[in-house]
C-alpha cells in the first residue's frame, strides 16, 4: 500500500474518531441537561388595607311621594352632618341617586298595601382613612337614635381594600424566588447533584383576601413563582 493511502486512511480514522467523540459527548450533554427539578416557592404578606367604602343605606315610605322624597333629603342631610362632624369630608362623600318604587304597580300583590311609596337612597363614604371610618362605623348607633333605620343589604357591603400592591411585589417576588431555589437546592443535595441554571420561571398571580371573616380591614397577599433549575453532576 501506498505511503499517502496509509496517510489517507489514518486521517479518515481519525476523522471517524473524533466524530464518533462528538456524538457521544453531545448525547451524554443532552441527557443531562433533561434532569431538572420543578420546584415553587411561596411569599406571604399581611397588610393593612388602605381604602374603606361605607354604604349607608335606609328606606322612607309614605302615601304621598313628595313628602317621601322630602324625608329622604333631610335623612341625607342629617347623615353628612353626622360624618362632617366626625371628621369626613365632601370628596370622600357621595349621595346615590334615589331608587323609588311605586308599591301599587306590583301586580303580584293582592293585600292592601300600607304604604304606596317606598324610596331607598344611599350615602357612601370612601376614604382613605381606614381606622377612623372603622371606628365610625362602630358609631353608626348614633344614626339609630336619630331615628334613621340603616339596613344592611347584600348589594351595598362595607369592603375594605389594597390598592398599593406595587410597593411589596418587588421584594414578595425576591422572597418567593428565594424560598423556591432553597428547595430546588435540599432536592439537589439529597439527589447527590449541583443544582445548576434556572431552565424555565414562571410567576404566578398575586392574591388580596380577608385575613379573616372578623377583620377584613387586615388583608393577606400571596404570590407563588414556579421554577424548573437544571440538575448537574
Amino acid at each position: 500500500m501506498k505511503p499517502t493511502a496509509i496517510i489517507a486512511s489514518a486521517i479518515i480514522a481519525l476523522g471517524l474518531l473524533a466524530l464518533g467523540l462528538c456524538i457521544r459527548s453531545g448525547i451524554d450533554f443532552a441527557a443531562s441537561r433533561d434532569r431538572t427539578v420543578d420546584v415553587r416557592g411561596l411569599a406571604e404578606r399581611e397588610v393593612p388595607a388602605n381604602v374603606v367604602t361605607w354604604p349607608i343605606m335606609f328606606k322612607e315610605v309614605g302615601n304621598s311621594l313628595p313628602t317621601v322624597y322630602a324625608n329622604v333629603s333631610a335623612t341625607n342631610q342629617r347623615i353628612v352632618d353626622f360624618l362632617k362632624a366626625n371628621g369626613i369630608t365632601d370628596q370622600e362623600i357621595s349621595i346615590g341617586a334615589p331608587k323609588v318604587q311605586d308599591l301599587t304597580t306590583d301586580r303580584y300583590n293582592n293585600q292592601p298595601l300600607p304604604y304606596n311609596y317606598a324610596i331607598t337612597s344611599v350615602v357612601t363614604v370612601s376614604s382613605g382613612k381606614v381606622k377612623e371610618i372603622h371606628a365610625l362605623i362602630n358609631r353608626q348607633g348614633e344614626l339609630f337614635a336619630q331615628g334613621i333605620a340603616i339596613t344592611n343589604d347584600y348589594n351595598y357591603q362595607i369592603t375594605y381594600d389594597f390598592t398599593d400592591l406595587n410597593s411589596i411585589k418587588p421584594e414578595m417576588i425576591a422572597e418567593a424566588t428565594k424560598n423556591a431555589r432553597e428547595a430546588a437546592k435540599k432536592f439537589a443535595d439529597d439527589s447527590e447533584s449541583s443544582l445548576g441554571k434556572i431552565k424555565t420561571a414562571r410567576q404566578g398571580q398575586f392574591t388580596i383576601d380577608d385575613r379573616d371573616a372578623t377583620t377584613p380591614y387586615i388583608k393577606k397577599v400571596r404570590v407563588v413563582t414556579s421554577l424548573t433549575y437544571y440538575l448537574e453532576d
